[in-house]
């Protein structure tokens, strides 16, 4: 009994692995594709089949104790031996193993029936390579944008409205940002929101050169900030100036903005209206630094000399004075004040001098010096104004108030 035991077993592993051996050159055979698969998977998912052996030994007949020690074969009655009774179901088995598929694998074969898609590492034809076009790779890494015009529709088209990349690309992440977007779906409707806001077309390409971050910021909050200044009395025409002249306005919160119109209103104890007007002529107050600004107010009382009034009075005539470099603006009074001897009122009434230039402002009170007519006195004849001294053209400035040629003038220049 052992030994028959032992024989059945070897007939089984046998049977098994002829099957499985078969069943996996069926399936390279089906399609290219599942030639990844791995063996491993393919030999589970038949071997695990519990029914797939019992249904091939129900093909032979059952054969008796006696039969396999004595069987007569009925073609020429010779006397075979047990060996050949046990492996003859072998070879038979194999011959009709094919014609015996269980429903699993017939499951497989009707799911293979639809064709996958085509894998990479399938052959093709020469004429089937030569009309595949291949769209060129971008860059991996570029540090500039202009290696990625060409193949991305977004800067493509931002170019066309004028956007400089060479200035964008200086400015943190920005560039990395813009290869992010989509134009139709990032970047068409924040375009749309500025032009409704004021912002004319050609004035869309330089205002993304200055501040591209804006392409980040959800519509709904570009909309509330418009909103509050507008709730503020700021006419849709100023709103239209603020935000042209200063691209990141729209990119501060309701909260900062607010913060920033009561800072002047406070500092430079100016009215509502006078603080709009401020801001209307430099909108980018509300939007640089606040250091600068603080500085120069402290340097007008402190150093100058000016009053709080005067100091209104001249903010309101020249708000770029606020963010004017500090040293040019004590050498610019310096020698307005000690060296021309013009007083604090005159300079409050004209503060457009603090915006000329300091060589200008010398050489022509220098050259009115020389001709005896540096007069800035109002209650004196052949007075002066600051005005026509920085103001005019070398010309005028000449026949008009030196009363000599522009050759007088430039041979003075070249003794200085």
């Amino acid at each position: 009994m052992a030994f028959w035991a032992r024989q059945i077993s070897i007939w089984c592993s046998s049977v098994k692995t002829s099957n499985v051996a078969n069943s996996i050159q069926r399936l390279r055979k089906t399609h290219r594709t599942w030639m990844q698969l791995d063996e491993l998977s393919v030999l589970s998912l038949l071997c695990t089949d519990n029914h797939f052996l019992q249904r091939g030994l129900k093909t032979y007949r059952p054969v008796s104790l006696g039969s396999r020690l004595q069987s007569t074969n009925s073609s020429n009655g010779q006397i075979v031996s047990s060996e050949s009774n046990l492996l003859s179901p072998v070879n038979h088995y194999q011959q009709q193993a094919e014609v015996i598929p269980s429903s699993d694998t017939k499951t497989l074969y009707e799911v293979w029936e639809d064709t996958p898609p085509s894998s990479a590492l399938e052959e093709i034809s020469e004429e089937e390579a030569v009309q595949i076009v291949a769209e060129p790779p971008l860059p991996l890494g570029s540090f500039t944008l202009r290696d990625y015009v060409d193949r991305s529709e977004t800067l493509s088209k931002l170019v066309l409205l004028g956007v400089d990349l060479s200035k964008v690309e200086k400015r943190p992440n920005a560039g990395q940002f813009l290869l992010r977007l989509d134009f139709e779906k990032d970047i068409r409707k924040r375009l749309l929101f500025l032009k409704d806001v004021g912002v004319e077309d050609n004035q869309l390409g330089p205002f993304l050169t200055q501040n591209p971050y804006i392409l980040a910021v959800d519509i709904e909050a570009l909309d509330t900030r418009v909103a509050y200044l507008k709730s503020k009395k700021f006419g849709k025409e100023a709103v239209a100036r603020m935000v042209s002249r200063a691209p990141f306005l729209l990119s501060f919160s309701v909260e900062r903005l607010d913060n920033r119109l009561g800072f002047f209103q406070k500092e430079l104890g100016l009215s509502v209206q006078k603080t709009r007007d401020l801001v209307v002529r430099l909108p980018r107050l509300l939007t640089g630094s606040l250091e600068p600004i603080k500085e120069n107010l402290q340097v007008f009382q402190a150093e100058l000399g000016f009053r709080l009034n005067e100091i209104q009075h001249i903010v309101s005539k020249v708000p770029k004075i606020l963010t004017a470099n500090k040293r040019k603006l004590t050498k610019t009074f310096d020698y307005l004040h000690n060296v021309m001897g013009i007083p604090h009122h005159i300079l409050t009434n004209f503060p457009e001098v603090f915006n000329s230039k300091l060589l200008r402002i010398k050489e022509r009170h220098m050259f009115l010096t020389f001709l005896g007519r540096a007069q800035y006195d109002p209650a004196q004849p052949s007075y002066i104004s600051l005005d026509k001294l920085v103001c005019m053209p070398d010309e005028r400035f000449c026949t008009e108030v030196a009363k000599a040629s522009v050759k007088d003038f430039e041979k003075f220049l070249k003794t200085l």
